[in-house]
């Protein structure tokens, strides 16, 4: 990769960092909802280091939402979008879902982070709403709900302790008796999964070298390095969003670091090889079975790509996340959302892009699998069973 292109791929992270800054209170946008349409509200950080994530968040569901409609809407109505910005903090996700209820919402396809998802979740639970996170992977998204006796919320992605087992197994296996580091974000999401991979490999008989944090929105890893490098590890496993992921691997290849990275699904797009640039290459991270290989996804491909969407990332999820809503909104031939949680959690799948979905009591995927993906050359693929 050319220096312009790296120098680029930095910029990008520093212009999305200040747009963090410079998102307003009430940061949200929709057309005028007519009298005869109804307003699913549709919440991620749309800006902010995380902001390429919110663009998979919302070109599928604009796609579903456009697609939904020329088959007729939803209940015979047509259906409007209502957009929240968060920018993947959890004061300003409470904020936005608080001005989501205020705005009459049938249901929200979001939050995207679990930082995000997590409080924003207690708001929806308590007015009845239905919320589908396409993303948020952590836990305690619907194990927390459970406990406060919230049922309508919902997640069409995985969980972290199903993650982390499988990230936390590849490195018992693969680096058993080596040395290994594991570095997290301190938020929900990025700490939660480098927990659950811990616990798998302590459990295994391995304790890691060295756990340690970054904060979010670091910029320089270059004493972290020279930790790594001083434990001589084999292996990091990186829990964290891109920005903060390609910058230290970046940092850590220019100081002759040439350790083996893992991490998680968050390193799933290619704002990642933008800001890493060539260090990204082998760069390991796990993701559920790409959905983009799937026979039901292919129309949807076709659309999304004659608009220049590669549909990477969590694209395919928000866009069946809007099916899952209109599934069981349909169903139950209502947009209350206690009577669509009811029809969700029933067992019977909704049929999506992504393949059948159903759902347990909590609002979990019945079937969950990750898989290994490698960056090479701009671009990632699934591996075959790297764990064995």
């Amino acid at each position: 990769m050319s220096e312009n292109r790296k120098k680029r791929g930095i910029v990008f992270w520093f212009a999305c960092q200040l747009a963090a800054g410079a998102v307003l209170t009430g940061s949200l946008g929709a057309v005028s909802a007519r009298a005869d349409s109804l307003v699913l509200g549709v919440a991620g950080s749309l800006s902010g280091s995380n902001a390429a994530e919110g663009e998979h968040l919302k070109h599928g569901s604009e796609a579903a939402v456009a697609d939904l409609n020329k088959k007729g809407g939803l209940l015979g109505q047509q259906v409007e979008l209502f957009f929240g910005d968060d920018a993947g903090d959890p004061r300003q996700a409470v904020a936005v879902a608080n001005q989501m209820v205020n705005h009459n919402v049938i249901g929200v396809i979001g939050h995207l982070s679990s930082g995000a998802s997590i409080p924003a979740s207690s708001v929806y639970g308590e007015s009845g709403i239905i919320m589908i996170s396409p993303s948020s992977t952590n836990p305690m998204v619907t194990d927390g709900a459970a406990e406060k006796g919230f049922n309508t919320i919902f997640r069409v992605s995985g969980r972290d302790d199903v993650q982390g087992r499988v990230i936390g197994d590849y490195l018992a296996k693969k680096f058993a008796g080596k040395n290994i580091a594991i570095i997290h974000d301190k938020q929900a999401y990025g700490k939660g999964l480098a927990d659950q991979a811990k616990k798998v490999l302590n459990d295994a008989g391995q304790t890691e070298v060295l756990f340690d944090s970054i904060s979010p929105g670091e910029r320089d890893f270059s004493a972290l390095v020279s930790k790594l490098k001083a434990a001589k590890v084999d292996a990091v496993l990186f829990g964290g969003y891109y920005a903060e992921g390609g910058l230290l691997i970046r940092q850590a290849r220019e100081q002759g670091l040439t350790t083996q990275f893992v991490a998680g699904d968050a390193l799933n797009n290619t704002s990642f090889w933008e800001i890493a640039g060539d260090a990204a290459n082998g760069t390991l991270f796990t993701f559920p079975p790409d959905p983009r290989k799937l026979p039901d996804a292919q129309p949807v491909l076709q659309e999304l790509k004659a608009k220049g969407d590669p549909a990477e990332g969590y694209t395919l999820y928000a866009y069946a996340a809007v099916q899952v809503y209109a599934c069981g909104a349909e169903k139950a031939k209502s947009t209350n959302g206690q009577d669509i949680a009811k029809v969700l959690k029933s067992g019977e799948p909704c049929p999506t892009t992504i393949g059948p979905i159903a759902f347990d009591e909590k609002g979990d995927v019945k079937q969950q699998n990750f898989v290994f993906f490698e960056w090479r050359d701009g671009k990632y693929n699934q591996l075959p069973d790297v764990a064995n």
